[in-house]
């Protein structure tokens, strides 16, 4: 169990509803992991289960049938189910899509989705990346051609999460080509729309259970209407919500890092070796006191971000910083934990090595490293 004792972000209020977020996960995703994993998916009950429970969109207002509450207890949802192990898109929808909508779109908008999407009826995803555009989004080739009062989009999309499932999808497209970034425009394209086909579920090195998949858009005609804000303001959209986008990456990557340490920690107290625990060992004693000590000052670190993400002042650049520090050190203590593990962790029994195949990707999507870096030192 994720130990939050000597958290400060958190109020009584989140605690409570962490206990809720845990009961529905013991009942309807922990008994599910390997099977979503071998499925490549999670199923829809369990979407269902979470917006039943209040899990999903936490965030949205009560009037769309949301419980209208603060990013912390997105941030809850977050660490509980990294440390469960599970890759679901659930967070994409809660941290990312639902923050789209209700921010950008018009009040049909957000009264025909929100609901649906609180209670897991309507799953979502966002298509930004395509085969030739990855972390530079102006590069996007995908364009959306006005035709009278409808919009035509032609394109391709991958790597998109919740990509079989989705009922909804925003599709990051060109609708002035010309302006380049300034003519970028987010649209609304709903499941079963003609011309819009969904490709292979990728078969990745790691989070199995999260349904990443290749999206094609031929002649897909759509009312002008379901462009969600204005029309070629999509580029600053999309810059807008990196903060949250970066810090829900970062407070994931944090808690599958506290996981593996939990795991290690356990193994080696219970393995032994020429007559005594691998933990009675300096060695071992070292490295874990090393990891400890990241995992205590990451902690510290994530509860200062959300702070200043509640009150609204964690800037993209912060965001940024906190993606790439909490996803590298990830990598370092997931990896440290598998070696503590000796051959056992390289065996998929293992709970370490999900989480080591699962952790590589974190340093890609949201934007790489590297682009982090590049953010980052652009504060300087």
């Amino acid at each position: 169990m994720l130990d939050t004792s000597s958290r400060v972000a958190f109020d009584e209020d989140h605690a409570m509803f962490r206990e809720t977020v845990r009961k529905v996960f013991d009942r309807a995703l922990l008994p599910n992991l390997d099977r979503f994993e071998v499925e490549s998916s999670v199923d829809r009950p369990f979407w269902l289960a979470c917006g039943e429970a209040g899990l999903l969109c936490p965030t949205v207002k009560e009037e769309y049938g949301g419980l209208g509450l603060d990013f912390g207890y997105n941030a809850v949802v977050d660490e509980e189910l990294a440390y469960a192990g599970s890759s679901a898109g659930i967070t994409l929808q809660s941290d990312i899509v639902a923050e789209y909508i209700e921010r950008y779109g018009s009040k049909e908008q957000r009264e025909k989705y929100l609901p649906r999407m609180v209670t897991g009826e309507v799953i979502t995803a966002i298509a930004m990346t395509e085969p030739g555009a990855g972390s530079d989004l102006q590069g996007i080739r995908t364009t959306a051609k006005r035709d009278g009062n409808h919009y035509v989009i032609n394109g391709s999309k991958t790597y998109i999460t919740n990509g079989q499932l989705a009922d909804l999808v925003i599709v990051v497209a060109k609708t002035e080509p010309d302006l380049g970034a300034k003519g970028t425009s987010l649209i609304l394209v709903e499941r079963g729309v003609e011309g819009f086909e969904r490709g292979r579920n990728l078969d990745k090195i790691g989070q199995h259970s999260a349904d990443t998949s290749e999206l094609f858009f031929q002649d897909v005609r759509v009312p002008m209407t379901n462009c969600l804000g204005e029309e070629n303001k999509g580029f600053i959209y999309l810059m807008s919500q990196l903060p949250q986008e970066r810090l829900s990456i970062a407070i994931q990557a944090h808690a599958a890092a506290q996981r593996a340490f939990d795991e290690a920690v356990a193994f080696v107290k219970d393995r032994r070796a020429f007559g005594k625990t691998v933990f009675d060992f300096q060695n071992t004693k070292f490295t874990l006191a090393d990891l400890k000590t990241q995992l205590q000052i990451g902690w510290a670190h994530l509860d200062w971000a959300l702070q200043r993400h509640v009150q609204g002042k964690l800037t993209t650049a912060e965001a940024s910083a906190a993606k790439l520090w909490h996803t590298e050190m990830q990598g370092r203590v997931i990896d440290a934990a598998l070696q503590l593990h000796g051959g056992a962790g390289y065996m998929n029994e293992y709970m370490v090595a999900r989480l080591w195949r699962d952790a590589r990707v974190t340093r890609i999507f949201g934007g790489t490293s590297e682009i982090m870096k590049e953010v980052v030192s652009r504060s300087i």
